[in-house]
């Protein structure tokens, strides 16, 4: 997929440099950011009657994620963060459980099963992680399996087709997936990828600004919890269904805000109109590219090369004076791991890999 420079223009951040710090934090679009003027001085002008609007609003959020990504509404929780709504799920989780969770993963879903009476076995991050995963498993008669798509801090990426294996092999185990370093990056079908559970923030690849995210939940994942989160906003969200979404409406236990989630809502629907699929193509043929310059730079670990494949997550194992000088070119990444993260999304070009690999052989 060619990315047109009208795409480009879009996002006010690109003009001055290269932006490869999307694992950090998504972009604002010129697009959002005037939805979210028009929205501010729309409640600041009639108040109340403004939001009045939100229950309609936030159906309308729910309908745009199941159709985004293959899940059907009634099935769809809106949470500020993944962190809140993992949290909020693993209380309603039994005891019993035998949780398998990998080392390293990101603190926000290890450490919630980690801080609670859980028994839980930790996982190393290998090149054959899949078959490690499916080994851990068995080894262990772990009943619970919780891991990132795509890990945090070197970028490596499960197979999708994974878990609809695992789950063959495996049909009681619940499989809880991290997706924030994942969706929006390429195309995704909830309702097919066998997994039971997947929570994401919006601030990411998803270019939806902060506050807002999303939990997918399957049909018989729910009979796996006892939830018992509530509050004045739990299905409220229009009156006729007030006694609809018994399961989800424990993860909206309070108001969900207009601003945010109508942020998430523009914004999978910008990603919708951009086609997910050939988004998801251009995001491999650059990181195809970008696997292939920093392994013959010698800047990527030994288990990341020898992956067959790998997300749009890198981590460069160069000192901090040269990513100081990154960024004094305007190359933005950030410092993670002793290494500095580079993440490529959609709107990065070639030429914006090339710039970088240039810059690292001066």
């Amino acid at each position: 997929m060619e990315i047109p420079q009208k795409v480009r223009d879009r996002f006010p951040a690109l003009k001055d440099g290269r932006y490869v710090n999307t694992a950090t934090s998504g972009l604002l679009s010129k697009g959002l950011l005037a939805w979210r003027k028009e929205h501010d001085l729309d409640y600041a002008t009639s108040g109340s009657e403004r939001k009045a609007q939100t229950g309609q609003l936030i159906f309308s959020v729910r309908q745009t994620v199941g159709e985004c990504f293959g899940c059907t509404a009634d099935n769809v929780a809106l949470i500020p963060s993944f962190s809140l709504g993992i949290n909020l799920l693993l209380e309603g989780l039994g005891k019993k459980e035998k949780i398998v969770l990998l080392e390293q993963d990101y603190p926000s879903l290890n450490r919630p099963f980690q801080n609670r009476d859980f028994k839980v076995e930790l996982l190393p991050i290998t090149a054959n992680l899949e078959e490690r995963i499916h080994e851990g498993i068995q080894a262990s008669g772990a009943t619970v399996l919780a891991c990132s798509l795509v890990q945090w801090l070197n970028g490596i990426q499960l197979d999708v087709r994974f878990f609809k294996e695992l789950k063959r092999d495996y049909p009681d185990l619940l499989i809880i997936v991290d997706g924030t370093q994942f969706c929006g990056t390429d195309f995704f079908d909830f309702s097919m990828s066998g997994i039971d559970v997947l929570g994401t923030s919006g601030y990411k690849w998803l270019l939806a600004g902060y506050g807002n995210g999303f939990f997918l939940v399957n049909e018989t994942a729910k009979a796996r919890f006892s939830l018992k989160a509530m509050g004045y906003g739990s299905g409220r969200n229009l009156k006729e269904n007030s006694g609809e979404r018994t399961f989800c409406k424990h993860l909206e236990p309070g108001h969900l805000d207009s601003l945010s989630f109508g942020s998430l809502d523009y914004a999978l629907k910008s990603l919708m109109a951009c086609d997910l699929t050939k988004i998801g193509a251009h995001n491999r043929q650059i990181a195809e590219k970008a696997k292939t310059y920093f392994t013959a730079l010698g800047l990527l670990e030994d288990t990341v090369q020898k992956r067959k494949s790998h997300s749009t997550i890198f981590n460069i194992t160069v000192d901090r004076i040269t990513h100081e000088k990154l960024l004094k070119n305007n190359i933005v990444g950030a410092r993670r791991g002793g290494g500095t993260r580079l993440g490529f999304h959609f709107y990065n070009t070639l030429e914006d890999l090339e710039a970088i690999i240039t810059l690292l052989k001066s």
